[in-house]
C-alpha cells in the first residue's frame, strides 16, 4: 500500500469516524509495514493534514468557490491531504496535484479527478503564507491570530484570557510544534539512566525525552517505564511532595493508566496503596495493564463512575487524591492534531459540570487535612479556576494550596495560587493544578 493512501485511510477514519488520529495512525501503520522514510511521510502528513485542518477547509472553500458541504467528504479530504503536501511538506505542486488525482481515481472514482485536479492546482496557485494573507484579510487581530496561527477563534479567546498579550501568539504557534516521546520510570521498578538514548527531562526527576521509538527500549517493553508528558509528571510529584497524614492515595480518574502508574510507585516508597478508579471498562483495563508491573497488595483497580462511587466509598478515607478531570484537552494540542477542530465551547460547558462533581466528590473522600489535586490538561479558565473557586465557594473549609511551591525547580508556573504549565514556557503540556487541603 503506497504510504499516501496509507495517509487517506487513516484521515477518513479521523474524519469520517471520529478516531483519535494517533490511534489510528499507529494501526494503520503496523498493518501496512512501510519503510522508516515512508512511515515518517505519512505520520507528517496526517498529523499536519489534521491540526492544520481549518485552514485548509478555507482555502479548499475559497479556491474551489464552494462549501466543503457541496463535496463528498471523501474528495475532501482528499484535497486537505494535497494542501498540506504542497503548501507544508516542500511537496512540488505538480507531484501533489498529480498523485492525489490518482488517490482519487483509486479510492472515489475517475468521476471525481476532474474537480481534485481543478482545485488543486488553484490550492497550490499560492503559498501557505499568502493563503494566510488571503483568509486574513478584513478580520481583527483575534481573528487574524486564528487564522495564522491554525486555531478555531473561541480557542484563541480562551488563552488571550489567561495568558499576558505578548505571549499568545507563542503560546498558540507552540501547539502547532510536535513533541518527542516523554517517557517516565516506574520509581523503584526503573532508574532514568535505563531510558538512554534518552535525555533526562529538565525538571521531572523521572522522565527523560527519547528521538526515537519507545519499545525499543527494554524498560518500557517490561513495563518498568512508560509514556508521559513531563507535565503529568510533575503535577503527580507536587502530590507526593505536600505534607498529609498518613493513609492509601486514590486516583479518581485513572484512566488510561498513565499518572497511576507514576502514583503507585510514589505511594509505594511511602508505605501506601493506591486505589486506581476508571469509569470506562476498556480503559479500566488499560491501568490494570499498566499497573500489572507492581506486586500484589500495591494497587486496587475500580471500575466505576467516580461521581458517585460505592466501591470507592467502601475504602475512604484517602490522604491523596488525583482528579485527572476528562476536559477539553486544550492544553494537549501539539500531540492531539485533531482535537482543536472538534471540540466546542458548547463541550467546555458541559465538562466543567462533570469537573465540579468530581473534584466535590473527591473533597468528601479525604481524611481530615488531607489533600486533592485538581488537574486537567487544559488551560481553560473556566475548566481550571472556575472550578476551583466554584467549589471552594461552596466548601469554605477548603483550604487553596501554593502549588508553585511545591516545584520550586519549574519557573513562572504560579497563576491565581495554582499551577500553569506551558509548551512555550516549559516544554510541557498546559497542564493545570490546583491543590486543596481539607478540614483538619
Amino acid at each position: 500500500m503506497s504510504p499516501r493512501r496509507v495517509a487517506f485511510d487513516v484521515l477518513r477514519q479521523v474524519s469520517g469516524e471520529g478516531a483519535y488520529a494517533n490511534l489510528a495512525l499507529a494501526k494503520n501503520l503496523a498493518r501496512a509495514d512501510l519503510e522508516t522514510r515512508d512511515a515518517a511521510f505519512v505520520t507528517e502528513l496526517v498529523a499536519g493534514t489534521c491540526r492544520l485542518r481549518g485552514t485548509y477547509d478555507a482555502i479548499i472553500e475559497s479556491a474551489s468557490g464552494r462549501g466543503l458541504k457541496t463535496m463528498q467528504p471523501a474528495v475532501v479530504d482528499l484535497l486537505r491531504l494535497l494542501a498540506h503536501q504542497a503548501l507544508n511538506m516542500a511537496v512540488p505542486a505538480r507531484a501533489a496535484v498529480d498523485t492525489t488525482v490518482k488517490l482519487a481515481r483509486e479510492t472515489v472514482g475517475q468521476r471525481v479527478t476532474g474537480l481534485i485536479n481543478a482545485v488543486g492546482r488553484r490550492i497550490t496557485a499560492h503559498a501557505l503564507r499568502e493563503w494566510v494573507e488571503l483568509l486574513s484579510a478584513g478580520l481583527d487581530e483575534n481573528g487574524r491570530l486564528a487564522v495564522a496561527t491554525h486555531h478555531p477563534r473561541w480557542i484563541v479567546a480562551a488563552y488571550e484570557k489567561v495568558l499576558p498579550e505578548n505571549e499568545l501568539a507563542q503560546a498558540l504557534e507552540a501547539n502547532n510544534l510536535a513533541p518527542k516521546p516523554t517517557l517516565v520510570v516506574r520509581p523503584g521498578l526503573a532508574q532514568v539512566e535505563e531510558l538512554a538514548p534518552a535525555v533526562a527531562t529538565m525538571y521531572s526527576p523521572f522522565g527523560a525525552v527519547l528521538d526515537g521509538v519507545p519499545g525499543d527500549l527494554t524498560a518500557v517493553r517490561e513495563g518498568r517505564a512508560g509514556v508521559q508528558d513531563e507535565g503529568s509528571q510533575l503535577v503527580c510529584l507536587a502530590l507526593d511532595r505536600v505534607n498529609t497524614p498518613d493513609g492509601p492515595w486514590l486516583d479518581l480518574c485513572a484512566g488510561p493508566g498513565g499518572k497511576s502508574a507514576l502514583l503507585a510507585g510514589l505511594a509505594r516508597r511511602r508505605g501506601e496503596y493506591l486505589v486506581a478508579n476508571e469509569v470506562a471498562v476498556h480503559r479500566a483495563e488499560l491501568v490494570e495493564k499498566a499497573l500489572a508491573v507492581y506486586p500484589p497488595g500495591t494497587v486496587n483497580v475500580i471500575c466505576s463512575d467516580g461521581r458517585d462511587s460505592e466501591p470507592v466509598r467502601a475504602r475512604r478515607p484517602f490522604s491523596r487524591i488525583m482528579v485527572d478531570a476528562p476536559c477539553s484537552g486544550l492544553g494537549a494540542l501539539r500531540r492531539r492534531p485533531e482535537a482543536r477542530w472538534r471540540r466546542t465551547p458548547d463541550d467546555v460547558a458541559e465538562l466543567v459540570l462533570l469537573q465540579r462533581a468530581l473534584l466535590e466528590t473527591a473533597i468528601g473522600l479525604l481524611v481530615p487535612g488531607g489533600v486533592v489535586a485538581y488537574v486537567t490538561c487544559s488551560p481553560h479558565a473556566d475548566e481550571t479556576t472556575g472550578v476551583v473557586e466554584a467549589v471552594m465557594a461552596d466548601c469554605p473549609d477548603l483550604k487553596l494550596l501554593d502549588a508553585s511551591s511545591l516545584l520550586p525547580e519549574v519557573p513562572n508556573t504560579t497563576r491565581r495560587g495554582c499551577v500553569q504549565l506551558w509548551p512555550h514556557r516549559h516544554g510541557t503540556d498546559a497542564m493545570f493544578l490546583a491543590l486543596l487541603r481539607g478540614m483538619s
